[in-house]
């Protein structure tokens, strides 16, 4: 018998209301039929079953409290062929009952035993236990193993680090949840773990497998949807012997949509596919691994007899040698996490919003020289000073005479919503990709402080830690591509903010005094995005100008820090 456990729905969501079960005791559930709707305090949310199988119990009944990562039902799983696992107490409880319809009180004792051996040879060793993958909010329904901190035989600690997963917002560390020896990794490192899926195994320091779910029904949800079930190899296999084509099912299961497993979900977006496109042959018209492999080769092989075909007239001319044979094969990487999620949002932001770029040049030479003066007190203090915190407090100090520029457009595209933070976010080049955390209330915060959240935000996202909270709620951003090296950039908003700009590195140039002469400054350009829906080339060049004079006369901020 298997408990299902509530799982973590997100958004720190700790318990939500059952509000009507699909499901009664002693129905026969499928994989992915819906069995309740539950209700959080953010909206109605529909459970599906993991695997096949009976349900045995309901924990909580209608109108009452669920608790996330407690029980809420169990059901005793089935095989492929619908028979209840042999591993679970109903077939122990059946066995009786059969037995009791023949005369059995004369076989010795001892001929019973060889067949409770034979069951429990089969069984998974009691004492092991899958960590279940949770649900790590926002949508998220896989990520990518990145690395693990532990191996197989290791001893856990409660709450020690166990694996890096990197998910398309950031890189999550998952920790163990008790005590114990890792007995298994289901998931190799670069490969894909799914949410609701057993992610590692482990014996538990005390032995205890009562809660958690146990290996036997976790790692039979985990078999249920790796893509090949033994009913569908059984059934392909008359046709394969006789040299027939495998029958092919098509259609949808029989809730709503055609049968895949996660895994073969991700194999069809990688290779640009519909799920419609390619025929089932597993039970219901469930897609399989094979099927996806088996049409890309079909696909592929079309290709090159057409290529070949195409040739085959010129083969009494000359050829001049192949190009492509001189070649190696293109190197397949799919694009996944951080990178996959800003590709989404930068086209969609540069494809939704009208762009339109504003250049300047800022003369930073006195601003070199402030920071040059106040590092070692900077340093005293532990804190790293750069330009940054110049720049992002002349911006809060500007946006006050120039409010728009830290608002945003509702989504009918008819309110302008004036923000009462300035959260000034930085792109940042980091391990998991491009990431843009930002600095929470800038206008209420020190130099100093304004430091502080810079270091610690780049290393996070130099890291790929950075927490979700840092990476939302964003009003207005800087890209400082002089970093790398860079003079000047056209950058794309960072939606739903209205603006971004972009500096480039500082360099050495001549230029002319009040009196005429040359000198040697400090020349510094920038390049400004705006949304032009709200933003016009004015308001962004006076806006423009107001920073510029804080920054090329920094002193002129001291009038204005409360």
């Amino acid at each position: 018998m298997t408990d299902f456990k509530l799982p973590d729905i997100g958004e720190g969501i700790v318990e939500c209301e059952v509000v009507e079960w699909r499901i009664q005791e002693g129905d026969v559930i499928e994989e992915d039929q819906p069995v309740v709707e539950v209700m959080t305090d953010k909206a109605l949310v529909e459970i599906t079953a993991p695997e096949a199988g009976r349900v045995s119990r309901l924990f909580v009944p209608k109108g009452e409290i669920a608790k996330v990562h407690a029980p809420l039902f169990a059901y005793e799983a089935q095989d492929a062929s619908g028979e209840a696992d042999a591993s679970t107490p109903s077939s122990e409880t059946s066995a009786p009952q059969s037995q009791a319809s023949k005369p059995q009180a004369t076989e010795p004792a001892s001929d019973a035993e060889p067949v409770t051996s034979e069951r429990e040879k089969g069984a998974r060793p009691a004492a092991n236990k899958d960590f279940i993958l949770p649900d790590i909010g926002e949508g998220i329904v896989e990520c990518e193993v990145v690395e693990w901190r532990i191996a197989e035989g290791d001893m856990l600690e409660e709450d020690q680090p166990v694996v890096d997963v990197m998910t398309d917002k950031a890189l999550v560390e998952i920790t163990a949840p008790e005590a114990g020896r890792v007995a298994k990794l289901h998931v190799a490192k670069g490969e894909i773990a799914k949410v609701h899926a057993p992610l590692f195994a482990y014996e538990p320091a005390d032995g205890d497998t009562t809660d958690g779910g146990s290996a036997g029904g976790a790692h039979e949800s985990s078999a249920a949807t790796s893509g090949g079930t033994p009913q569908a190899a059984a059934t392909n296999a008359p046709a394969a012997a006789s040299g027939e084509t495998p029958r092919e099912t098509s259609g949808q299961g029989p809730h709503g949509r055609i049968p895949a497993s996660p895994a073969v979900r991700r194999l069809l977006r990688e290779h640009g596919l519909r799920l419609g496109e390619v025929p089932g042959s597993g039970k219901q018209g469930r897609v399989l691994k094979e099927d996806v492999q088996a049409f890309l080769s079909r696909g592929q092989t079309a290709s090159e007899e057409t290529s070949a075909a195409a040739a085959s007239p010129a083969a009494e001319k000359p050829q001049a040698p192949a190009v492509s044979g001189a070649q190696g094969e293109v190197r397949v990487e799919p694009m996944r996490g951080i990178r996959a999620a800003m590709a989404r949002k930068m086209v969609a932001s540069a494809s939704s919003i009208p762009h339109f770029q504003y250049g300047e040049e800022l003369d930073v030479t006195e601003l070199l020289a402030l920071r040059e003066r106040l590092k070692p007190e900077a340093q005293a203090r532990d804190a790293r000073l750069t330009l940054m915190p110049f720049f992002m407090k002349a911006m809060a100090l500007a946006i006050r005479d120039f409010p728009i520029l830290n608002s945003r457009l509702n989504e009918a595209g008819d309110e302008i919503h004036y923000l009462p933070s300035c959260n000034i976010g930085m792109a940042v080049d980091g391990k998991a990709g491009l990431m843009v955390p930002n600095v929470k209330g800038v206008e209420r915060l020190s130099l100093l402080q304004i430091a502080g959240e810079i270091q610690r935000l780049t290393e996070g996202a130099r890291e790929g830690r950075v927490a979700s909270a840092d990476l939302q709620e964003g009003t207005i951003s800087i890209s400082n591509i002089g970093a790398l090296g860079g003079t000047y950039a056209a950058p794309i908003i960072n939606a739903p903010e209205v603006a971004i700009v972009a500096i480039g590195k500082t360099q050495w140039l001549p230029r002319f005094d009040a009196d005429d002469n040359v000198v040697k400054r400090a020349i510094m350009t920038i390049t400004w995005a705006g949304d032009h829906r709200l933003i016009d080339g004015g308001t962004i060049a006076r806006f423009c100008n107001a920073w510029k004079g804080y920054l090329e006369a920094p002193e002129t901020m001291l009038l204005h820090l409360g």
